[in-house]
């Protein structure tokens, strides 16, 4: 892409100097953003259809969430868990109620959330499931995107993530996605929890067939095994529904939600689940200095009051829904398959998709690619209609070219 200003090229060039070069992002310096919409330094203005892969559930700059994050910055904003603080109770009920789960562990990263629940299960296999010591293993899914610890990405498939950070945590087999029998095959009386996504993100929006999850959480049942879903990314409303679990009336025996958990201000996750899970962990076992701070739990609650509204799930599913019958129809030799629900979307293009969110940027629309050749569409779930039509406009223009 072309830059735009010498302010530009200087933020950007800072950047690569004193950075370490762990992503490859679109050269655009973002300075402001409001609701779906972002202002780079040069003033032009972008629909962020990222949404910083579904952190920013509820747009940029929220009032509601804004007004709480400054409310609380000016009475505390930590405590660490050594003392208690009085917004962490109430976030805790209303996430519990919100989410109908008797306990919940508040973290702060994705990342951390899972190595959370990892935790969890094992340590409910060895003192329920009566698993020999350090025997514990869990089921993971090929393709699968958990973070970038040292523990997940020993267990990812991808060997770009794999590569130059081994050796990795034993306890851990891989199955395909989707596939019911593989994941019968794999069960053993060691077995203590089944880690899986709804929909797949990072690789490449995969929805599993119909009857999956259902079909998985009865084979974990029946084998005494933990079904954990990984709701980081589809949770809170991205795909029309309080969790993409709730598609197929599965109740997870651990939810892992984060992201938009901190409405986009402030990082903060979860770990969910009964009292006969979670309630196993005794003080030491587990912590984190900033895990259940007053300013992430104020946040919390804020994102928890915005998300307690029907009309905008409803929203979510409807203009996902129209989003994708029009890519589905669109005449495109490079579109090969148009996958997603609600407001989460993956294009599988038959060409690389950096050089079309380079042209999507140009017109005004901020995507990102994934796996190469899938370009992702997962917009705030405050996109209205007038904005969901011009993107469609855009996209369109740039697939169909």
């Amino acid at each position: 892409m072309s830059i735009c200003s010498r302010q530009t090229a200087r933020s950007i060039a800072t950047e690569e100097r004193y950075g370490a070069r762990i992503y490859a992002p679109l050269d655009i310096v973002i300075e402001r953003g409001h609701g779906c919409w972002v202002e780079d330094l040069d003033g032009k203005r972008y629909l962020d259809c990222l949404s910083a892969y579904s952190a920013v559930n509820f747009g940029h700059s929220h009032p509601d969430l804004v007004a709480a994050a400054t409310a609380q910055l000016a009475r505390i904003t930590l405590t660490s868990r050594a003392f208690r603080n009085t917004e962490l109770p109430a976030f805790l009920e209303e996430l519990c109620t919100a989410f109908d789960f008797e306990m919940a562990l508040p973290m702060n990263t994705g990342a951390e959330a899972v190595e959370t629940a990892l935790k969890t299960a094992r340590k409910w296999a060895y003192e329920v499931k009566g698993v020999p010591p350090d025997e514990a293993e869990i089921i993971v899914c090929r393709n699968n995107f958990h973070g970038r610890t040292i523990a997940v990405v020993g267990f990812s498939t991808e060997a770009a993530y794999r590569r130059g950070f081994g050796p990795f945590a034993p306890g851990f087999r891989v199955v395909p996605y989707g596939n019911v029998d593989a994941l019968e095959d794999a069960f053993s009386e060691r077995t203590a929890a089944f880690l899986v996504e709804p929909i797949q993100g990072e690789a490449g929006v995969i929805v599993p067939p119909a009857g999956y999850l259902r079909q998985a959480l009865a084979l974990c049942r029946e084998a005494q095994v933990l079904l954990i879903a990984d709701e980081i990314q589809t949770g809170l409303g991205r795909t029309g529904t309080l969790l993409a679990c709730d598609h197929e009336g599965v109740e997870p025996d651990i939810a892992v939600v984060g992201k938009s958990l901190g409405g986009g201000l402030y990082p903060v996750s979860a770990v969910m689940a009964s009292s006969e899970v979670l309630g196993l962990f005794r003080p030491g076992d587990h912590g984190s200095t900033f895990s259940g701070n007053p300013l992430g739990a104020a946040i919390g609650r804020a994102v928890l009051r915005l998300l307690d509204d029907d009309a905008l799930l409803a929203s979510v599913a409807g203009t996902g829904a129209r989003l994708l019958a029009e890519l589905r129809d669109l005449e495109s030799p490079i579109v090969r398959e148009v996958r997603g629900r609600g407001l989460m979307i993956g294009i599988e293009l038959s060409v690389p998709a950096r050089p079309l969110c380079e042209r999507l940027a140009h017109a005004g629309v901020l995507c990102k690619e994934t796996h190469g050749t899938v370009l992702r569409v997962s917009p705030p779930l405050i996109l209205d209609e007038e904005a969901a039509g011009w993107l469609m406009t855009e996209l369109a223009a740039v697939l169909e070219a």
